[in-house]
């Protein structure tokens, strides 16, 4: 079969690690966590103040600990996902602090847009598991906002979800609401009930909070999502290829931190980087430049033997356009033809991650919808083939009375935003384009939420921990 991208050879992969590996073993990666420090120098690592050095035998024994397949439990056990192989899993976007409306306009997000996420997510017939920081709430304070979305996520949806660690507390937070939720800190090490996302600074650092997150989340059994986000041109090498070896070094010290840290520990390879525009000096994540990242990235955790994170329906438009419908389809396709497993901002993302939009929100459900069809495997056998029907219908007549089309009309994909009237038709309609047919479908979709059952001891043990941490 003839696929026109990439695909490395064994030598170059090879080359790329080689790469890594010197620069882990020359320059090293800086640890700003006195906890990260402890635990390599109990296994012996040579450090250098706060750089900590790796050999590829520290490589290799973290890579072989680390599971190439894994599950996570969801409340609603019906909804637990498989990462890792042929599985995959698709998860809303995350970190914008802004809400955009189809117009491009935006305004502050808000507690009540991270609660519409969680309405979004638990009637997705597309999302696998529920997010973290899928918006920032303004009205919030910081310090404690990851309590009010960690109680959302849990309560109004009974999906697989995300959990924060966007600091050392968060982490610990999520580890003792879990631990009420599934009877227990043991029983959270019998399976993963999350997944935690942790990015390295680049180049080569790892900040204390992210650091700490690592240990804390692998400690406790709980899948940790390592990632990096390096800018050609300014956080790493604007060659690609250098890049990569930077990129894959950053990811592969995290790994090796969470497999000392809790031996075993699920753990996905991750990377979302990306040129930087030269003119703005900002990400730009709807780059060819960046699918073709993506699709090396995926590479390189399959060479490693590990699950793998790309970024999915992303953009640098501000609405939702023809911009973002092409960029985000592209690199979408990509991360799902390519064999990614950890698909975050598969549905809603804006701005380079400035923010998010409802609208595009359903849009990007219609294409994810879309290529899960595209990507169906096609049986071929005798009885799929039938050739009686076709020798039955002969060359004068029609098919779209048989008995054969009435049987199996429905198995084809109908769009649910996009249309395929004939123009009378799409006029007679209100001849609305796809972000205002997703406008007037949100509030139908958000009408259709039901909030999941949840033991009422339960749902109360959760909000009184919350209450008594915000009281400090």
């Amino acid at each position: 079969m003839t696929d026109r991208m990439q695909m490395f050879q064994k030598h170059e992969l090879d080359l790329i690690n080689d790469a890594s590996m010197e620069i882990l073993g020359r320059i090293g990666v800086r640890f700003h966590s006195e906890g990260a420090l402890a635990v390599f120098q109990q296994h012996g690592f040579r450090q250098d103040g706060k750089s900590v050095f790796f050999t590829e035998k520290d490589v290799q024994s973290a890579l072989e600990s680390a599971p190439a397949r894994f599950r996570i439990r969801a409340r609603n056990p019906a909804k637990d996902v498989s990462i890792g192989g042929d599985d995959f899993v698709l998860l809303p976007t995350g970190g914008a602090p802004n809400v955009a409306a189809s117009s491009g306009e935006q305004r502050p997000a808000t507690l009540e847009d991270y609660h519409t996420c969680c309405r979004l997510v638990q009637t997705s017939d597309q999302l696998d598991m529920n997010g973290c920081l899928m918006v920032q709430p303004t009205d919030l304070p910081p310090g404690t906002a990851h309590l009010d979305m960690l109680f959302a996520n849990m309560v109004m949806c009974d999906k697989a979800y995300v959990g924060p660690a966007m600091f050392r507390a968060a982490a610990v937070d999520a580890l003792e609401m879990a631990a009420i939720a599934w009877g227990g800190p043991e029983r959270l090490k019998e399976a993963p009930v999350m997944a935690a996302i942790v990015s390295a600074t680049s180049p080569l650092q790892y900040p204390a909070d992210e650091a700490d997150a690592i240990i804390e989340m692998a400690r406790a059994g709980q899948a940790v999502v390592i990632t990096d986000l390096v800018m050609a041109g300014t956080s790493g090498p604007i060659a690609l290829p250098g890049l990569l070896a930077l990129a894959n070094a950053e990811i592969l010290a995290g790994i090796v931190l969470a497999q000392l840290a809790g031996p075993g520990a699920p753990v996905v390879y991750g990377s979302v980087s990306a040129p930087a525009d030269m003119r703005t000096v900002t990400s730009a994540v709807g780059a060819p430049e960046a699918v073709v990242l993506a699709s090396a990235v995926i590479q390189l955790a399959q060479h490693y033997g590990l699950p793998c994170r790309t970024g999915g329906m992303i953009t640098n438009a501000h609405c939702p356009d023809a911009q973002a419908a092409a960029e985000g389809t592209l690199m979408m396709s990509t991360a799902l033809r390519n064999g990614a497993n950890f698909i975050f901002h598969a549905c809603g993302q804006l701005g380079s991650y400035i923010s998010m939009s409802f609208e595009k929100w359903l849009i990007d459900e219609e294409v994810c919808r879309t290529l899960r069809r595209v990507l169906t495997s096609m049986q071929i056998t005798v009885e799929s083939i039938d050739i009686e029907t076709i020798n039955s219908v002969g060359i004068d007549g029609s098919y779209l009375r048989h008995p054969t089309t009435f049987k199996h009309c429905r198995e084809l994909y109908q769009p649910v935003i996009f249309t395929r009237r004939d123009y009378p038709g799409w006029r007679k309609k209100g001849a609305f384009r796809a972000e205002e047919q997703a406008a007037r479908a949100l509030a139908d979709r958000l009408s259709q939420y039901t909030r999941p059952p949840i033991d009422e001891g339960l749902s109360e043990a959760l909000a009184d921990f919350v209450r008594r941490r915000k009281r400090g």
